[in-house]
């Protein structure tokens, strides 16, 4: 089920048209899909650990909303900005600029170069409260039967 990049994502409700919806892979969409973006991003935050517990289980619970109402899209929406809260900050604890490669300015060579590990114990630790938080959204049974539905959907379109 990939993600479809050709849609008018400024004028879709996915909450009215679910069916339009694809999972895609990882974090695919997750700045694109409406009214979701806007109802999560404002608690997604990673800086230390303790703003990244908050927002992590402020996000869980919204997750858990999503799927008490039947809302796929929204629960899927809610796993990948935890998904997305734990690549992020794992990135910043591995290179402190947040950046993995080195811009094009910074070397001679047209292949991308990785920037040196730089260990931040602080963003590592948010990132495994994200972790911890993403690998309870991804196995949750009810997201579980959800996702199977959706895709059982998308299948008969």
């Amino acid at each position: 089920m990939t993600f479809d990049y050709s849609l008018d994502f400024k004028n879709i409700d996915f909450r009215q048209h679910p069916e339009l919806y694809r999972v895609g892979k990882g974090e695919q969409g997750v700045l694109l899909v409406e009214p979701y973006k806007s109802e999560i991003l404002p608690y997604w935050r990673f800086k230390t650990p303790d703003i990244a517990r908050e927002s992590s289980e402020k996000i869980y619970d919204m997750f858990l909303v999503y799927l008490e109402q039947d809302d796929f899209v929204g629960a899927d929406m809610a796993r990948k900005f935890i998904q997305m809260g734990y690549t992020r900050s794992r990135r910043y604890a591995n290179h402190k600029s947040g950046r993995k490669y080195k811009q094009k300015s910074e070397t001679l060579d047209s292949k991308k170069e990785i920037l040196p590990y730089e260990e931040d114990p602080v963003k590592a630790e948010s990132a495994a409260i994200f972790k911890a938080k993403w690998i309870q959204a991804k196995i949750d049974e009810k997201y579980q039967e959800l996702l199977a539905k959706h895709k059982q959907m998308y299948e008969n379109i």
